[in-house]
């Protein structure tokens, strides 16, 4: 009976997966080879981004920024990229939420852009380090007074009983700032630098035999491979 009752939820699981393995595109739009790349993968990626943004790509700085905590465990999120400077990727957060916790914990971590417009990705490894506290000043107050309200209102993956819990919070801080033009930094929050030692391209292709060129950091600098699909 408990079976039987069950039946029409595995029938509908069997159906959307059957519409799932129907879903596919064929990729057609571009080529990646290795003579035609740059020999360092900054300016390779420089140079896809500014195609991406000129090809009106909705959120191009939107990266999957992935960490792994000191138990080990696996998370990702999607993060922007705020800028790259002396090679790294940069974009800033909570010190003190799950992602920054579990930077603390291991300073490896992995980013994915995903530019389906232009059938691309760029994946990078690398190792996260948190940038100088004048940096993170200095874009800090770049952005919007109300995101700046906002980075003091959260406490950023902490459990929380409803929104009027911040939006009580963005008040009371909007009070407590109102008679300063320039809102001081939270010291929970920050910049990170993510210093690439692996970068890989990847453009899509027909039949799923897309091309997959790497980039790999060793002791002489940066090597240049292609990938079997």
């Amino acid at each position: 009976m408990v079976f039987n009752s069950r039946l029409p939820t595995f029938e509908a699981d069997v159906n959307i997966m059957a519409t799932l393995a129907d879903i596919r595109k064929e990729y057609t739009r571009s080529t990646l080879e290795v003579d035609k790349v740059t020999t360092r993968p900054i300016p390779q990626f420089e140079k896809w981004f500014d195609e991406a943004v000129k090809a009106g790509v909705p959120e191009p700085t939107a990266m999957t920024l992935s960490t792994v905590s000191a138990a080990g465990r696996p998370s990702s999120r999607v993060v922007l990229l705020k800028g790259i400077s002396e090679g790294a990727f940069l974009f800033y957060t909570n010190y003190q939420s799950n992602k920054g916790k579990a930077l603390e914990a291991n300073e490896h971590v992995a980013l994915n852009f995903f530019w389906p417009e232009l059938e691309r990705q760029v994946r990078i490894e690398g190792v996260a380090g948190r940038v100088s506290a004048a940096t993170s000043d200095d874009y800090f107050h770049s952005r919007p007074r109300a995101s700046q309200i906002g980075a003091w209102a959260s406490p950023q993956s902490t459990v929380i009983a409803n929104r009027d819990i911040l939006e009580a919070r963005v008040k009371a801080l909007e009070n407590k700032f109102a008679a300063q033009d320039e809102i001081p930094r939270p010291q929970q929050w920050g910049g990170y630098a993510v210093d690439p030692v692996y970068v890989e391209f990847w453009q899509g292709r027909p039949s799923r035999l897309h091309d997959r060129i790497v980039y790999v950091l060793g002791e002489k600098g940066w090597t240049i491979h292609r990938l079997a699909p």
